[in-house]
């Protein structure tokens, strides 16, 4: 049998284990986070027994396009190896629909996956073009920098970043500028091979990025894949004029899945976001962004983009999971924020991260975060119908929860773990139900705490450890049938739609109601603390309000019953009530506020203030009244 014929009875037989799950072994394949050092770019045959973890992570992708052989192809012949046969030379050209291309498996799939890249490029305004060009030729840490908004600057000035594609030259269309800078800049370390010199400022920080990037080659996967860029499967792609110089002539060596600049976007933004927690949403923004470029400069399409994100995800998680990177993650982490306050002029982790949302002097454009949302959830699934169940249970690859330590100090790993699969993003959608669940994480919904309560979640926040610690807020809409207990001395705000069942519990701190559903629908318990109530309508309690002796409730109290509660059920009260007006509100003398309303109303607070004017309290049967009297 001729080594040809046997690459294609093995690709027909590959193919059948990969496309019908009932037959495939990947459930027993080891985690990415173990065997993330496979993925090299030289020959390697994809197999249970022997494979390469990039090629097995996305092998999704098989449910949508086949290979011409189910090889990571180099480009050169093989001899047989392990548990691979021999492999020739591929005959693959890198031309869509020639004799020795691949084979399309979900034509809907694919044929949107290109339909999306010819509206966008089509539609392309002069704006993006410039974006896409700089992405395209710009070192890519030196595009995405700017998701740093205020604290961009000084991260340039530590890291000693340089570039020399600053702009889009007159002549761009004729010909190709590559950059001459560094990219991410300067390591800890001298280089005596590249003359750079030692890097005191953020060179742990430059370290820590390289680290993240160990093994993350996307060269493996193009290579086994071998699908073929948008542009060369339609002609309605317009790629920008600005990048004709850049596009490869040998389309049999220039593979579009998956996107090798997002990727690298992505490994970059996600390491910067473990350094830089206050702007982790920003961050990863900017590399959602980086991928949209790749499409509307018509060099990459959707899935290829995609790919891209879920290869860098599980890349970086596995780097940082080393052992040998542990004191890097620790001090790079300390380093960049100690760099990054002093020179913003920020005094420790909370002045910095005040600083970084200092959005309009900064200028930034990434301030809207709910606007960043959207677009990021969007370019989770790139619009895809589903193609498989959508109510599969969620997934947390292993040891995944490591983004988020810096993020979330406050809680414990499984804790991490649990915020993950609570807001993760429904099964079903092409290419993203890998076997581990990378696909599927949402990383810039988690950056925003627990989707659900399955059970009694207890957050402990050390206010004196400073940072998110000391303050921070969730905004996603918690929902499930478990309860929150907060202890610690630091401020935790709630911000959502909520509608866990379970009840809340405050022990020690604060708790701060931004939204009027903040507290679920179960009970609220203020055992000690501040409940803080700010919300611009009334807060409500789904269950019982208690208030003990040591507690004490700060209401904002504004226009439209701003800063006020209703308890659907009793309220007990006892402890403080310590009230602030809310800016512009002025209630004249005599002025009657009703800010609690419940079913029945029992105790009495032992303490009432009234910032700035004097005020009495009387209290009814189902109301408590607030009269200004001065």
């Amino acid at each position: 049998m001729s080594v040809l014929r046997r690459c294609r009875l093995t690709t027909a037989l590959f193919v059948l284990l990969t496309v019908v799950p009932s037959l495939a072994s990947a459930q027993s394949a080891p985690a990415y986070v173990d065997a993330g050092v496979t993925n090299k770019r030289g020959d390697a045959c994809f197999s249970a027994a022997d494979s390469n973890a990039a090629v097995r992570l996305l092998s999704g992708f098989l449910n949508i396009w086949t290979p011409r052989t189910p090889f990571v192809d180099a480009g050169v012949e093989a001899p047989a190896k392990d548990n691979c046969p021999a492999v020739a030379k591929t005959d693959w050209d890198g031309i869509p629909f020639s004799p020795t291309d691949g084979h399309i498996v979900n034509q809907a799939v694919h044929d949107a996956n290109i339909a999306y890249v010819i509206k966008v490029t089509r539609a392309r305004t002069a704006q993006q073009a410039i974006v896409a060009y700089l992405d395209d030729r710009r070192g890519k840490n030196a595009s995405i920098v700017d998701g740093l908004g205020p604290l961009t600057d000084a991260w340039k000035a530590g890291s000693k970043q340089t570039t020399t594609i600053t702009e889009v030259a007159a002549d761009a269309t004729t010909v190709k500028y590559d950059d001459k800078g560094n990219n991410r800049g300067l390591g800890s370390k001298a280089d005596e091979k590249t003359k750079t010199d030692a890097n005191p400022d953020m060179g742990l920080a430059v370290d820590l990025i390289n680290a993240a990037s160990g093994d993350g080659s996307t060269e493996a996967a193009k290579r086994y894949f071998k699908y073929a860029r948008p542009y060369r499967w339609s002609k309605d792609v317009v790629v920008l004029p600005t990048l004709e110089p850049a596009k490869n002539g040998k389309p049999a060596e220039d593979g579009g899945f998956p996107s090798g600049h997002a990727a690298e976007a992505w490994r970059d933004a996600l390491s910067m976001a473990y350094l830089v927690p206050q702007r982790f949403q920003e961050m990863l923004t900017r590399a959602s962004e980086m991928g949209e470029s790749r499409i509307l400069a018509g060099m990459h399409s959707p899935l290829d983009v995609m790919g891209g994100r879920v290869l860098a995800t599980a890349t970086v998680v596995y780097n940082l999971n080393k052992p040998e990177n542990a004191a890097l993650k620790r001090d790079a982490y300390r380093q960049a924020q100690s760099w990054l306050a002093i020179k913003s002029g920020a005094t420790g982790e909370a002045g910095l991260d005040a600083l970084s949302h200092a959005a309009v002097l900064a200028n930034d454009r990434f301030a809207d975060s709910s606007a960043n949302r959207a677009y990021v959830l969007e370019r989770l699934t790139y619009g895809f119908a589903p193609v498989d169940a959508t109510d599969r249970p969620p997934r947390v690859p292993k040891g995944a929860e490591v983004l988020l330590e810096t993020r979330l100090p406050y809680l414990d790993a499984e804790q991490r773990r649990a915020v993950l699969e609570t807001t993760e993003i429904a099964s079903g959608y092409p290419l993203l139900d890998d076997t581990e669940g990378y696909g599927r994480l949402n990383f810039f919904a988690a950056a925003d705490g627990y989707g659900a309560f399955e059970d009694e979640v207890t957050v402990t926040m050390d206010a004196a450890k400073g940072g998110f610690n000391e303050l921070d807020t969730w905004r996603n809409d918690i929902q499930g049938t478990g309860r929150l207990v907060k202890r610690g001395g630091g401020i935790l705000g709630l911000s959502g739609a909520n509608g866990y069942t379970g009840g809340t519990v405050l022990e020690e701190g604060a708790l701060a109601a931004l939204s009027p559903a903040a507290f679920g629908s179960g009970d609220l318990v203020v055992d000690g603390g501040s409940l803080i109530l700010v919300a611009e309508k009334p807060v409500t309690v789904g269950g019982d309000y208690r208030q003990r002796a040591s507690a004490v409730m700060k209401p904002t109290l504004g226009e439209g019953g701003k800063g006020g509660l209703i308890v659907k059920g009793k309220a007990v009260l006892s402890g403080e009530l310590r009230v602030t007006l809310a800016d512009g509100y002025a209630p004249a003398p005599g002025t009657k506020i009703e800010f609690l309303k419940a079913d029945a109303v029992t105790g009495t607070f032992g303490k009432v203030s009234v910032e700035g004017h004097k005020a009495s309290v009387a209290y009814g049967p189902t109301a408590v009244t607030l009269t200004i009297d001065g």
